[in-house]
């Protein structure tokens, strides 16, 4: 049998026992071995997983996963994401639609707390969903702007996902994050300008707050809830200003991080044990869950590596079909779109990366930036149906009134907007690129 009949057999058989329900890093790990043990006997297949566990323990960077994520769930199991959104909910209540601008802002400020989208939506739905819904804003509209702007927390660093396909694509995690800045809060301003012209063409989607509750709030409290809600905000300054001027390591700064949001949470009065048992808890099963997904994930590779299975795809696609460059750039987001509709975001690229990421350095292209559309595709398949992740989510947490079919036609202008946005981040690779080189070029 040939290396690229053995390759396919590979990618076919972990399909497969995907399907049979059990967790992603045993099958792909399962996968892994026995195809090394086939082909290169017991001695080879021990050798290739102790090889991959000995380079993720190796790997610095992979300290900052735990600090951040514990760091965000000190930020929203202690409820500090309420005060933003009351601050929102103050400072914008005025302005047609201001409190679904200040819902996609709120999430701006979550994903640089957090890390997931799945904490984003969490906060939306539990937090800002009820509100929106007893100010009479459209249900379908604000469904749709709770999902997009959750969205935002695979992109805005810190995030898990990029920590994941740096070490897959052996990137490095810092240029990663900062890459992912102002494509991050380009799609935001998308997303806010797109309900502020809507809510201006139709007012009765987003009405403003009736003038005599806003005279009920005194400047005083206006000004104490701008401290209250800024308050997360400084957190992430003080965690990445000394990172970004040189002061610190990208390791470090997430030890800062940990620790201001802690004592953030106990000055306020919101850290108890129960808080920090479960955001012990959590930290620990999804910084575990990652780690074995990694490992997983890097057998894979190494396997494919041995096949030159990259070879095989590249002669694929640029000499039997004749695609260019671009073209092959295109196909591959169209194969990740098409994943998200069953898949989450951490699957698509463990399983795809393998062979995506080396074909996409050797026809020339930045893997940086090849990151970012990566995971901007991720955001728009999390809400394309039918099986996009966000849509089931949200199916989950929001009241009976919110159906299904208003979940599903929430998200396809967001959708459109994503596809633009997408679409300036390949034409105008600065947008990503720009900020990494002018910090580490420095």
């Amino acid at each position: 049998m040939s290396y690229d009949m053995i390759a396919v057999l590979m990618f076919s058989s972990m399909l497969l026992l995907l399907m049979t329900g059990q967790r992603m890093f045993g099958v792909i790990g399962f996968v892994a071995m026995v195809s090394a043990i086939a082909l290169w006997g017991d001695r080879g297949g021990y050798d290739l997983a102790f090889a991959q566990t000995i380079k993720l323990m190796n790997w610095f960077p992979l300290m900052t996963l735990p600090m951040f994520i514990f760091m965000g769930y000190v930020l929203s199991e202690s409820r500090l994401a309420d005060d933003l959104y009351r601050m929102f909910h103050v400072w914008m209540g005025p302005v047609p639609g201001g409190l679904a601008i200040g819902t996609i802002m709120l999430m701006v400020l979550v994903s640089a707390m957090n890390g997931l989208s799945v904490a984003g939506m969490a906060i939306g739905a539990t937090i800002a969903l009820p509100e929106l819904l007893r100010r009479n804003y459209d249900k379908v509209m604000v469904t749709g702007v709770i999902q997009a702007g959750s969205s935002l927390g695979i992109l805005v660093p810190p995030s898990v996902v990029m920590v994941l396909y740096a070490m897959i694509a052996r990137q490095p995690v810092g240029q990663l994050w900062l890459a992912g800045v102002l494509p991050g809060l380009m799609m935001a301003a998308m997303f806010i300008l797109y309900i502020a012209l809507r809510c201006r063409w139709n007012p009765a989607l987003g009405p403003v707050l009736p003038a005599g509750e806003r005279a009920q709030v005194t400047r005083g409290e206006k000004i104490r809830l701008l401290r209250a809600g800024l308050l997360p905000l400084a957190i992430f300054a003080v965690m990445m200003v000394p990172f970004i001027t040189g002061y610190t390591r990208l390791v470090e700064s997430s030890v800062i991080g940990a620790l201001a949001a802690t004592l953030a949470a106990i000055v306020k009065g919101r850290m108890s044990w129960r808080v920090l048992e479960t955001t012990t808890r959590r930290t620990l099963a999804i910084s575990c869950m990652f780690m074995w997904i990694i490992l997983a994930a890097l057998a894979f590779g190494a396997v494919f590596d041995g096949l030159r299975a990259v070879d095989a795809l590249r002669r694929l696609f640029l000499d039997d079909i004749g695609l260019g460059p671009w073209g092959v750039l295109i196909l591959m987001q169209l194969t990740y779109l098409l994943l998200g509709t069953f898949l989450d975001d951490t699957a698509m690229l463990v399983i795809v990366a393998p062979l995506y990421v080396p074909l996409v350095a050797a026809l020339g292209f930045d893997l940086v930036w090849y990151g970012v559309l990566y995971t901007i595709t991720c955001q728009i398949a999390y809400m394309t149906p039918p099986f996009g992740y966000n849509l089931f989510l949200m199916r989950a947490m929001a009241p009976p009134e919110v159906t299904l079919m208003d979940i599903y036609r929430s998200i396809i202008p967001f959708v459109g907007v994503m596809l633009m946005a997408l679409a300036l981040v390949m034409a105008f690779p600065q947008i990503a690129l720009w900020l990494p080189g002018m910090i580490y070029d420095r």
